[in-house]
């Protein structure tokens, strides 16, 4: 679930008084690509390519499978070390462009800094992040993993740490559709979320 909020360092605050763990600040960017032969805008799918420090991940997301949080099948895959020859940046290129090469177009970047937490909920692990979007201000993402068996007992544990938090909003658009519909509506469906 993801929440804007108006004073980041609040919740941040409230979420060390609760025991979370931070697991420090990284800059992200993350490059959305639109398949060759369907619209991921009507399909609820999206392709990102991220580089997270030194970290460079390709990652899947199927459609959205409720209606109240943003859960979704997805599958990221490591695509280089750090230590590969042009770094991190130079890995995005390169993947950039095999993806360009077999048919997929470029639609937009979401550049954020990221301050990552954990807290355990029961023996549930809930990971949040803090991002501060270029472009789009401050938002709280809540996330667990789950069984398909077990969305409900996840979803329900993700409501109430955001009861707790104070976090009343939840926003479902991804961050490439509110930073596409701030662009009053330029390559709107054309991306996924």
């Amino acid at each position: 679930m993801k929440f804007p909020v108006e004073d980041a360092a609040a919740i941040e605050s409230r979420l060390l008084a609760l025991g979370a763990a931070s697991r420090g600040i990284v800059s992200q960017l993350d490059r959305y690509f639109n398949h060759p032969c369907r619209d991921f805008a009507l399909t609820d799918e999206a392709v990102r390519l991220r580089r997270a420090g030194e970290r460079v991940e390709l990652t899947y997301k199927g459609p959205r499978v409720d209606a109240v949080t943003k859960t979704r099948r997805e599958h990221s895959l490591p695509l280089a070390p750090a230590d590969a020859v042009g770094g991190p940046r130079a890995t995005v290129e390169a993947w950039t462009d095999v993806l360009v090469a077999v048919g997929f177009r470029v639609v937009a970047e979401v550049a954020k800094d990221r301050t990552a937490l954990s807290l355990e909920r029961g023996s549930v692990a809930v990971e949040i992040a803090i991002d501060r979007v270029a472009g789009l201000g401050a938002f709280v993402e809540l996330e667990l993993l789950a069984e398909e068996a077990g969305l409900d007992a996840a979803s329900n544990c993700l409501r109430d740490l955001a009861r707790e938090l104070g976090l009343t909003v939840s926003e479902r658009r991804s961050y490439l559709e509110l930073l596409l519909e701030g662009r009053g509506g330029e390559a709107a469906g054309s991306a996924g979320s």
